[in-house]
């Protein structure tokens, strides 16, 4: 046998001598960070589980997202947009032109 050199059989006889050697209490289960990984433990199982709730809307807009883009979507925005610039573009011809002709002719 060369010294710093060690043979099969003699590594798997002290791998076998020192899995036999008995284990302090402290070391099996009982790891100095047990304590602070229960909390975590208990953490995750107070948590909810399956998927997360959907979200209510909170204000006008939100609300209008979720009626027409959500999960029906519609093409009721596009007839709102085109009646918003008809009342405005009539609101705007009224007061710079058509208030003018109220009682008078042209």
């Amino acid at each position: 046998m060369i010294i710093g050199r060690i043979t099969y059989s003699e590594f798997s006889n002290t791998l076998k001598n020192a899995l036999c050697l008995p284990l302090p209490k402290e070391s099996i289960g009982a790891a100095p960070n047990a304590g602070r990984m229960q909390r975590v433990v208990k953490f995750y199982e107070g948590l909810p589980r399956g998927p997360a709730p959907e979200p209510k809307p909170r204000g006008p807009l939100e609300w209008y997202q979720a009626k027409y883009f959500g999960k029906n979507p519609s093409a009721a925005p596009i007839v709102h947009v085109i009646a918003f610039f008809t009342i405005i573009g009539y609101a705007q011809n009224y007061y710079f032109h058509l208030r003018h002709h109220k009682n008078n002719a042209h």
